[in-house]
């Protein structure tokens, strides 16, 4: 049995745009980031770091680790290497694994073939090793096949890269949304949005059109600072020589710091009642339903002032591809932004659209991007306002920056 070096060449696969949220959540736990690219961040761990960047990073989808990487231009030469990878770090003995072979830009371009071999491979090192499927070709795998190991395997310009994944289901799972309303926004994406804007607690937190609750839970899950994997299993644990007592060590730790109370106000509203019931029953699973006020009612029902003289309004609203069925939303949209208005110049808003302007320009206000990602296969983006600043109706008039000019002459 291979054992482990000291430190592993571990790699955070994120959603498009949140990269740079995951390295800083990686610098806050002082883990050492390699490097911050497109699709995640690199970085160099021990074991027990890497269990703890799985328990507490919000924004990851999975986190792969390296087991070796070799140039291949054949089949043999394929073979050859395949049969000398460290399996036995990550497999035991009549283990199950499931394989995720891409192919880009090399000789080697049949991801059936490359799988067989690799297959081979460990079934030759392996006792007993049982291949259970191929897992699709991206990170949206949403049905898991039991306890199996996952095998990512990538071929670009004619160099393989094998690495192990050491989350096992997507990191989004926490584990408490087992109740789901229309569109449901990722927890990795919802707290994406709290960390893009940034929301640290220091404003009370709206969002009316709160649907299973995700964004109000992940903002109260970030207050308590409770680690938003503690409660689950990761495939590391399932590895050959883990050392559970210094994951065991990890969890409790996670589990010390938790706080009583979000302390600040976290209000979710919804006009569906399934919704409603929904993000009640997701905020008791995730011990967090009492740092929570969740009502029912019309977004024109929604009083901010009521609330506080300042706040975030942060909210993922439909948008017609998704939930309405391509239904004219403009009258909902403006609404929001009087809602908005109404509660004065402390209130800002953060919502999550399609790039096409179009229903954001219903609002009146001025938006700026703070983030581009997707969400359910669509390309969204973080839209947010300083404070609500109303347009005078006109095409690209804004009466405060008129007046800031004005005063300037």
């Amino acid at each position: 049995m291979t054992s482990w070096p000291e430190r592993v060449e571990a790699f955070a696969v994120c959603a498009p745009g949140l990269a740079p949220l995951v390295a800083a959540e990686c610098a806050a736990q002082s883990l050492h980031v390699e490097a911050v690219s497109a699709a995640g961040v690199s970085l160099h761990l021990t074991l027990p770091e890497l269990f703890r960047l799985n328990c507490w990073t919000r924004c990851a989808s999975r986190v792969i680790v390296r087991l070796t990487s070799f140039e291949a231009r054949d089949f043999a030469t394929l073979e050859k290497a395949a049969a000398r990878v460290p399996w036995g770090r990550v497999i035991v003995p009549g283990g199950s694994v499931r394989l995720r072979v891409t192919c880009r830009k090399s000789r080697l371009y049949h991801s059936d073939a490359v799988a067989e071999r690799i297959a081979r491979g460990i079934a030759g090192t392996i006792t007993g090793a049982q291949i259970v499927g191929r897992a699709r070709d991206d990170d949206d795998d949403d049905e898991e096949t039991g306890p199996s190991q996952l095998i990512v395997v990538r071929f670009d310009h004619d160099r393989c890269t094998i690495s192990a994944d050491s989350s096992g289901a997507l990191l989004h799972r926490r584990g408490w949304r087992l109740d789901v309303a229309k569109a449901p926004l990722r927890e990795t994406l919802a707290a994406a949005l709290l960390a893009a804007l940034p929301w640290s607690g220091d404003v009370p937190l709206v969002d009316p059109f709160c649907g299973s609750g995700t964004i109000g839970i992940e903002a109260a899950l970030l207050m308590r600072d409770m680690a938003p994997g503690v409660a689950r299993r990761f495939a590391m644990e399932q590895w050959p020589q883990a050392p559970l007592v210094a994951y065991a060590a990890v969890r409790s730790e996670a589990r010390a710091r938790a706080k009583p109370s979000a302390g600040v106000p976290i209000v979710l509203r919804d006009r569906d009642a399934g919704a409603i019931a929904a993000a009640r029953a997701n905020a008791e699973r995730a011990g967090v339903l009492h740092d929570l006020t969740i009502e029912q009612g019309a977004l024109s029902e929604t009083n901010l002032a009521a609330i506080g003289t300042r706040g975030v309004l942060l909210t993922n609203p439909p948008y017609g591809q998704r939930v309405s069925g391509g239904a004219d939303l403009r009258g909902l949209y403006a609404r929001l932004g009087d809602v908005l208005r109404a509660g004065g110049r402390g209130w800002r808003l953060g919502m999550l659209v399609p790039p096409d302007r179009a229903l954001a320009g219903q609002l009146r206000l001025t938006l700026s991007p703070l983030l581009r990602t997707a969400n359910g296969g669509l390309p969204v983006e973080l839209l947010a306002s300083a404070h609500a600043v109303v347009f005078d109706g006109s095409p690209g008039r804004n009466p405060s920056a008129n007046a800031a000019a004005q005063s300037r002459k």
